[in-house]
């Protein structure tokens, strides 16, 4: 078990792909550390969820912050240095899902669908979030020494960040920029052996994806045509970065990696 007794950080953690992949890490003995922006009923669910992680004989401790707020980064930063004792993180997963969902213009009249035209402060905290903060926080973990030789980091992506979907203009922004990121980020950290990827899952029923417009039209879409047969589930998601996460190697890197049941050759 290359992961037992590891840690790793991830963001988003109490939803969707960041809570079924801490739900496998920690099945492979990693300790989990998380963070999540929920309000009161949000974040007593991800208290429970921290609990249920802990009975898998790991340590999990949440934590409920803005992921893209420096001070949050300047409050964990120490916080992660001391759980882990120093040694760092074996992963770090970048699974935020916080934006707005517009069009770049305003929608014709005649449209079925209206939607205003994004804002200058929609489209810079989408972009911030969703794509900017991996940078921050990989800044701030490399000066604290919390990415040791082996490390992964993964970010997820969508398909979305290369098409165009109504309504996903300024996500589709951030995803465009956090694929930019990865590459740039994996090249700088080739040297110090952690490897960065980025994951572009398949259509996957999440909270996130409810939230597009038109998303149950894109559901059935994607049951129809994917080769497997169905679509995407988290579980698929977190199979694959445990499976990666387990390796020293760092030679795979720099990647868009499907992980979809070859949905993105079909669609």
């Amino acid at each position: 078990m290359p992961l037992k007794g590891s840690w790793a950080l991830v963001f988003g953690v109490s939803s969707g792909m960041g809570r079924e992949t801490a739900r496998a890490l920690a099945g492979a003995g990693c300790h989990i550390i998380g963070v999540h922006f929920d309000l009161a009923e949000g974040r007593e669910q991800a208290e429970r969820y921290a609990e249920s992680l802990g009975e898998l004989g790991v340590e999990a401790h949440f934590f409920n912050r803005n992921v893209a707020a420096k001070h949050a980064r300047a409050e964990l930063v120490p916080v992660i240095r001391d759980l882990t004792s120093g040694a760092g993180l074996r992963v770090v997963l970048h699974s935020v899902a916080y934006g707005t969902l517009t069009n770049l213009l305003p929608a014709p009249d005649d449209q079925e669908e209206r939607a205003e035209e994004v804002s200058p402060q929609q489209l810079s905290m989408t972009v911030e979030v969703m794509g900017h903060s991996l940078v921050y926080w990989i800044q701030d973990l490399v000066r604290a020494e919390l990415l040791p030789r082996g490390a992964k980091v993964f970010a997820m992506t969508s398909a979305g960040g290369t098409r165009v979907l109504p309504g996903y203009a300024p996500v589709s922004a951030a995803k465009a920029a956090l694929e930019a990121h990865v590459r740039h980020l994996a090249v700088e950290l080739a040297p110090r052996g952690v490897a960065v990827n980025a994951i572009r899952a398949g259509t996957t029923i999440t909270p996130a994806l409810r939230k597009i417009p038109g998303s149950e039209k894109l559901i059935a879409h994607c049951r129809d045509v994917n080769p497997g047969g169905r679509l995407t589930r988290t579980e698929d998601v977190a199979e694959a970065i445990v499976t990666l996460s387990s390796s020293d190697s760092s030679w795979l890197t720099g990647n868009v990696i499907g992980v979809d049941g070859g949905e993105a050759l079909v669609v």
